[in-house]
Protein backbone atom coordinates (compact mmCIF):
# COMPACT_ATOMS: atom_id res chain seq x y z
CA UNK A 1 0.00 0.00 0.00
CA UNK A 2 1.43 3.25 -1.13
CA UNK A 3 1.11 6.13 1.44
CA UNK A 4 -0.74 9.57 0.23
CA UNK A 5 1.44 12.56 0.10
CA UNK A 6 1.90 14.79 3.09
CA UNK A 7 0.33 17.62 0.74
CA UNK A 8 -2.55 18.30 -0.88
CA UNK A 9 -3.40 19.20 -4.09
CA UNK A 10 -6.75 20.98 -5.60
CA UNK A 11 -9.04 21.86 -8.30
CA UNK A 12 -12.34 22.06 -9.67
CA UNK A 13 -14.63 19.96 -11.90
CA UNK A 14 -17.25 22.40 -13.27
CA UNK A 15 -21.15 20.73 -13.02
CA UNK A 16 -20.93 21.91 -16.76
CA UNK A 17 -19.46 18.79 -17.40
CA UNK A 18 -21.88 16.56 -15.30
CA UNK A 19 -24.67 14.81 -17.23
CA UNK A 20 -27.88 16.36 -15.71
CA UNK A 21 -27.82 17.91 -12.15
CA UNK A 22 -25.80 16.88 -9.10
CA UNK A 23 -26.54 17.77 -5.15
CA UNK A 24 -23.45 16.72 -3.11
CA UNK A 25 -25.24 17.25 0.50
CA UNK A 26 -28.28 15.08 -1.01
CA UNK A 27 -25.66 12.45 -2.00
CA UNK A 28 -23.66 11.94 0.79
CA UNK A 29 -26.23 12.73 3.36
CA UNK A 30 -29.00 10.73 2.21
CA UNK A 31 -28.37 7.20 4.11
CA UNK A 32 -26.45 5.73 1.29
CA UNK A 33 -22.96 6.15 2.56
CA UNK A 34 -21.66 6.09 5.68
CA UNK A 35 -17.69 6.60 4.72
CA UNK A 36 -17.97 10.48 4.55
CA UNK A 37 -17.77 12.95 6.98
CA UNK A 38 -18.38 16.40 7.12
CA UNK A 39 -15.33 19.21 8.61
CA UNK A 40 -17.84 21.20 10.42
CA UNK A 41 -18.88 17.47 12.60
CA UNK A 42 -22.63 18.53 11.60
CA UNK A 43 -23.24 15.44 9.26
CA UNK A 44 -26.15 14.24 9.61
CA UNK A 45 -27.60 17.22 11.82
CA UNK A 46 -31.02 17.51 9.46
CA UNK A 47 -33.18 14.78 8.24
CA UNK A 48 -33.70 17.56 5.21
CA UNK A 49 -30.50 18.70 3.67
CA UNK A 50 -29.80 19.42 -0.15
CA UNK A 51 -27.98 22.07 -1.71
CA UNK A 52 -25.14 23.18 0.99
CA UNK A 53 -21.86 24.02 0.38
CA UNK A 54 -19.86 22.31 3.42
CA UNK A 55 -16.69 20.21 3.45
CA UNK A 56 -17.21 16.02 3.36
CA UNK A 57 -13.71 14.33 3.33
CA UNK A 58 -12.98 10.59 3.53
CA UNK A 59 -10.23 7.82 2.57
CA UNK A 60 -10.24 5.95 -0.70
CA UNK A 61 -8.88 2.09 -0.27
CA UNK A 62 -7.64 0.74 -3.74
CA UNK A 63 -10.35 0.55 -6.51
CA UNK A 64 -9.82 -1.88 -9.16
CA UNK A 65 -9.97 -0.05 -12.27
CA UNK A 66 -9.62 3.09 -11.09
CA UNK A 67 -6.87 3.93 -8.30
CA UNK A 68 -3.85 1.39 -6.70
CA UNK A 69 -3.72 3.21 -3.38
CA UNK A 70 -4.97 4.88 -0.74
CA UNK A 71 -6.56 8.81 -1.58
CA UNK A 72 -7.30 11.18 1.10
CA UNK A 73 -9.81 13.00 -0.51
CA UNK A 74 -12.12 16.49 0.44
CA UNK A 75 -15.11 17.87 -1.99
CA UNK A 76 -17.71 20.74 -1.60
CA UNK A 77 -19.82 22.10 -3.95
CA UNK A 78 -19.73 25.83 -4.94
CA UNK A 79 -20.15 28.28 -7.47
CA UNK A 80 -20.95 26.02 -9.90
CA UNK A 81 -18.35 23.76 -9.73
CA UNK A 82 -17.30 20.18 -7.40
CA UNK A 83 -14.09 21.72 -5.91
CA UNK A 84 -11.53 18.94 -4.64
CA UNK A 85 -8.62 18.24 -2.41
CA UNK A 86 -6.93 15.38 -2.22
CA UNK A 87 -3.59 13.51 -2.25
CA UNK A 88 -3.85 12.99 -6.32
CA UNK A 89 -6.15 13.97 -9.01
CA UNK A 90 -9.57 12.67 -7.88
CA UNK A 91 -11.82 13.23 -10.43
CA UNK A 92 -11.72 9.67 -11.84
CA UNK A 93 -12.23 8.68 -8.27
CA UNK A 94 -15.02 11.00 -7.20
CA UNK A 95 -16.71 9.81 -10.78
CA UNK A 96 -16.60 6.67 -10.16
CA UNK A 97 -17.73 7.38 -6.25
CA UNK A 98 -20.40 9.62 -7.13
CA UNK A 99 -21.77 7.73 -10.12
CA UNK A 100 -20.67 11.37 -12.42
CA UNK A 101 -21.04 9.88 -15.73
CA UNK A 102 -24.79 8.62 -14.81
CA UNK A 103 -27.15 10.94 -16.98
CA UNK A 104 -29.68 11.98 -14.17
CA UNK A 105 -32.19 13.62 -16.67
CA UNK A 106 -32.42 10.47 -18.90
CA UNK A 107 -32.93 7.98 -15.55
CA UNK A 108 -35.62 10.64 -14.43
CA UNK A 109 -37.36 10.21 -17.50
CA UNK A 110 -37.04 6.30 -17.76
CA UNK A 111 -39.45 6.24 -14.26
CA UNK A 112 -42.72 5.77 -15.06
CA UNK A 113 -45.32 8.67 -14.13
CA UNK A 114 -45.64 8.71 -10.65
CA UNK A 115 -46.76 11.10 -8.55
CA UNK A 116 -44.83 10.15 -5.14
CA UNK A 117 -41.83 9.94 -7.18
CA UNK A 118 -42.07 12.91 -9.55
CA UNK A 119 -42.33 15.17 -5.51
CA UNK A 120 -39.27 13.04 -4.44
CA UNK A 121 -37.61 13.87 -7.85
CA UNK A 122 -38.36 17.50 -7.75
CA UNK A 123 -37.21 17.83 -3.50
CA UNK A 124 -33.98 16.51 -4.27
CA UNK A 125 -33.03 16.98 -7.96
CA UNK A 126 -29.10 16.48 -8.30
CA UNK A 127 -29.02 13.53 -6.00
CA UNK A 128 -27.20 10.81 -7.31
CA UNK A 129 -27.16 7.17 -6.00
CA UNK A 130 -22.92 6.54 -4.39
CA UNK A 131 -20.63 3.42 -5.73
CA UNK A 132 -18.83 2.80 -2.24
CA UNK A 133 -15.95 -0.02 -2.04
CA UNK A 134 -17.96 -3.04 -1.57
CA UNK A 135 -15.93 -4.28 2.21
CA UNK A 136 -16.64 -0.87 3.74
CA UNK A 137 -20.31 -0.78 2.59
CA UNK A 138 -20.84 -4.29 3.54
CA UNK A 139 -19.67 -3.51 6.48
CA UNK A 140 -21.66 -0.83 7.06
CA UNK A 141 -24.75 -1.91 6.25
CA UNK A 142 -23.80 -4.96 8.61
CA UNK A 143 -24.50 -2.35 11.42
CA UNK A 144 -27.39 -0.88 10.30
CA UNK A 145 -29.82 -3.13 11.06
CA UNK A 146 -32.19 -1.03 13.61
CA UNK A 147 -29.98 2.12 13.58
CA UNK A 148 -30.87 5.56 13.05
CA UNK A 149 -28.08 7.08 10.19
CA UNK A 150 -26.46 8.66 12.69
CA UNK A 151 -25.99 5.98 14.78
CA UNK A 152 -24.51 4.05 11.78
CA UNK A 153 -22.49 6.70 10.48
CA UNK A 154 -21.02 7.32 14.08
CA UNK A 155 -20.27 3.69 14.09
CA UNK A 156 -18.22 3.43 10.99
CA UNK A 157 -15.81 6.57 11.95
CA UNK A 158 -15.21 5.24 15.20
CA UNK A 159 -14.12 1.69 13.49
CA UNK A 160 -11.93 3.94 11.51
CA UNK A 161 -10.81 6.05 14.64
CA UNK A 162 -9.67 2.95 16.71
CA UNK A 163 -8.36 0.67 13.60
CA UNK A 164 -7.90 1.96 10.40
CA UNK A 165 -4.54 3.73 9.06
CA UNK A 166 -3.88 7.34 10.06
CA UNK A 167 -2.48 9.74 7.45
CA UNK A 168 -1.34 12.86 8.12
CA UNK A 169 -1.97 15.79 5.24
CA UNK A 170 -1.97 18.99 5.34
CA UNK A 171 -1.51 19.01 9.38
CA UNK A 172 -4.63 17.07 9.08
CA UNK A 173 -4.95 13.66 10.45
CA UNK A 174 -7.68 11.24 8.24
CA UNK A 175 -8.44 7.75 9.23
CA UNK A 176 -8.72 5.18 6.34
CA UNK A 177 -12.15 2.42 7.00
CA UNK A 178 -9.79 -0.47 8.55
CA UNK A 179 -9.03 -3.34 5.32
CA UNK A 180 -10.63 -6.89 6.18
CA UNK A 181 -7.25 -8.17 8.23
CA UNK A 182 -7.19 -5.22 10.40
CA UNK A 183 -11.35 -5.54 11.21
CA UNK A 184 -10.65 -9.48 11.51
CA UNK A 185 -7.54 -8.91 13.88
CA UNK A 186 -10.07 -7.16 16.38
CA UNK A 187 -12.07 -9.29 19.39
CA UNK A 188 -15.95 -9.38 19.34
CA UNK A 189 -15.74 -7.53 22.75
CA UNK A 190 -13.43 -4.86 21.25
CA UNK A 191 -16.38 -3.99 18.32
CA UNK A 192 -18.72 -4.24 21.43
CA UNK A 193 -16.72 -1.20 22.79
CA UNK A 194 -17.92 0.53 19.69
CA UNK A 195 -21.26 0.00 20.75
CA UNK A 196 -21.72 -2.51 17.91
CA UNK A 197 -23.98 -4.50 20.07
CA UNK A 198 -25.10 -7.75 18.40
CA UNK A 199 -23.58 -6.45 15.25
CA UNK A 200 -20.15 -6.91 16.39
CA UNK A 201 -19.45 -10.90 15.71
CA UNK A 202 -21.17 -10.64 12.55
CA UNK A 203 -18.87 -7.56 11.32
CA UNK A 204 -15.89 -9.50 13.24
CA UNK A 205 -16.43 -13.16 11.38
CA UNK A 206 -17.35 -11.14 7.68
CA UNK A 207 -13.98 -9.61 7.88
CA UNK A 208 -12.46 -12.87 8.72
CA UNK A 209 -14.17 -14.20 5.60
CA UNK A 210 -12.40 -11.22 3.24
CA UNK A 211 -9.31 -11.27 4.85
CA UNK A 212 -9.18 -15.36 4.41
CA UNK A 213 -10.49 -15.06 0.91
CA UNK A 214 -13.14 -17.24 2.11
CA UNK A 215 -15.27 -14.30 -0.15
CA UNK A 216 -15.80 -10.98 -0.92
CA UNK A 217 -18.71 -8.93 -2.28
CA UNK A 218 -17.78 -7.92 -5.30
CA UNK A 219 -17.56 -11.54 -6.54
CA UNK A 220 -21.28 -11.30 -6.48
CA UNK A 221 -20.60 -8.72 -9.57
CA UNK A 222 -21.65 -10.59 -13.12
CA UNK A 223 -23.93 -12.27 -11.32
CA UNK A 224 -27.71 -12.39 -12.26
CA UNK A 225 -29.12 -9.72 -9.51
CA UNK A 226 -31.64 -12.00 -7.60
CA UNK A 227 -28.09 -14.47 -7.59
CA UNK A 228 -25.97 -12.04 -6.69
CA UNK A 229 -27.77 -10.81 -3.94
CA UNK A 230 -27.76 -14.57 -2.49
CA UNK A 231 -24.43 -14.25 -3.09
CA UNK A 232 -24.10 -11.86 -0.86
CA UNK A 233 -26.27 -13.32 2.48
CA UNK A 234 -23.25 -16.04 2.84
CA UNK A 235 -21.92 -13.04 5.03
CA UNK A 236 -22.93 -12.93 8.45
CA UNK A 237 -25.23 -10.99 9.35
CA UNK A 238 -26.43 -10.12 6.00
CA UNK A 239 -30.20 -10.68 4.72
CA UNK A 240 -31.64 -10.06 1.87
CA UNK A 241 -32.17 -6.07 2.54
CA UNK A 242 -28.31 -5.31 3.36
CA UNK A 243 -27.64 -7.69 0.59
CA UNK A 244 -29.57 -4.90 -1.77
CA UNK A 245 -27.96 -1.99 0.14
CA UNK A 246 -24.59 -3.05 -0.98
CA UNK A 247 -25.86 -4.32 -4.55
CA UNK A 248 -27.32 -0.81 -4.71
CA UNK A 249 -24.65 1.88 -3.44
CA UNK A 250 -21.43 -0.33 -4.08
CA UNK A 251 -21.63 -3.23 -6.82
CA UNK A 252 -23.87 -1.41 -9.64
CA UNK A 253 -26.93 -3.10 -9.04
CA UNK A 254 -29.13 0.07 -10.04
CA UNK A 255 -32.14 -2.25 -10.30
CA UNK A 256 -31.83 -3.30 -7.08
CA UNK A 257 -34.74 -2.09 -4.31
CA UNK A 258 -33.96 -2.15 -0.50
CA UNK A 259 -36.93 -2.84 1.34
CA UNK A 260 -36.41 -0.68 4.59
CA UNK A 261 -38.55 0.00 6.73
CA UNK A 262 -39.77 3.48 4.89
CA UNK A 263 -40.45 1.04 1.34
CA UNK A 264 -42.50 -1.15 3.23
CA UNK A 265 -44.60 1.87 4.11
CA UNK A 266 -44.59 3.63 0.84
CA UNK A 267 -45.32 0.01 -0.36
CA UNK A 268 -48.15 -0.34 1.90
CA UNK A 269 -49.93 3.26 1.48
CA UNK A 270 -49.39 3.79 -2.44
CA UNK A 271 -47.98 0.54 -4.08
CA UNK A 272 -50.16 -2.21 -1.95
CA UNK A 273 -50.23 -4.08 -5.37
CA UNK A 274 -46.34 -4.67 -5.05
CA UNK A 275 -46.87 -6.30 -1.32
CA UNK A 276 -46.92 -10.26 -2.37
CA UNK A 277 -46.10 -12.07 0.89
CA UNK A 278 -42.36 -11.88 0.66
CA UNK A 279 -39.32 -10.43 0.24
CA UNK A 280 -38.15 -11.80 -2.98
CA UNK A 281 -41.61 -11.74 -4.79
CA UNK A 282 -42.72 -8.02 -3.11
CA UNK A 283 -38.75 -6.68 -4.00
CA UNK A 284 -39.49 -7.69 -7.23
CA UNK A 285 -43.48 -6.24 -7.93
CA UNK A 286 -41.88 -2.88 -6.78
CA UNK A 287 -38.73 -3.95 -8.90
CA UNK A 288 -41.16 -3.66 -12.18
CA UNK A 289 -43.40 -1.07 -10.53
CA UNK A 290 -40.38 1.40 -10.21
CA UNK A 291 -38.88 0.67 -13.78
CA UNK A 292 -36.88 -2.15 -13.76
CA UNK A 293 -33.37 -0.80 -14.49
CA UNK A 294 -32.98 2.64 -12.91
CA UNK A 295 -35.69 1.12 -9.75
CA UNK A 296 -33.08 1.70 -7.50
CA UNK A 297 -32.68 5.32 -8.01
CA UNK A 298 -36.52 5.61 -7.55
CA UNK A 299 -36.23 3.53 -4.52
CA UNK A 300 -33.40 6.32 -2.50
CA UNK A 301 -35.52 9.16 -3.54
CA UNK A 302 -38.40 7.87 -1.93
CA UNK A 303 -36.56 6.24 0.81
CA UNK A 304 -35.41 9.82 1.15
CA UNK A 305 -38.07 11.82 0.25
CA UNK A 306 -40.50 9.80 3.03
CA UNK A 307 -37.76 9.70 5.58
CA UNK A 308 -37.17 13.60 5.42
CA UNK A 309 -40.59 14.27 5.55
CA UNK A 310 -42.08 11.71 8.25
CA UNK A 311 -44.47 10.43 5.57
Amino acid sequence: MTDPSTTFESGALPLSEIPGPFDLQATLESGQSYLWDRADDRMYESMDVHGGDAWYETVVPPIEGVTDEDVVVRVRQRDGAIEWEATTDPVPLLTHLLRLDDDLDAIYEATPDDDLIERAYDAYRGMRLVRDPPFPCLVSFICSAQMRVSRIHGMQLALAREFGTAYTVGGETFRAFPRPDQLAARTEGELRELKLGYRAPYVQRTAEMVADGEAHPREAVGLPYEEARESLTRFVGVGDKVADCVLLFSLGYLQAVPLDTWIRSAIAEHYPECDRGNYAKTSRALRERLGGEYAGYAQTYLFYYLRARGE
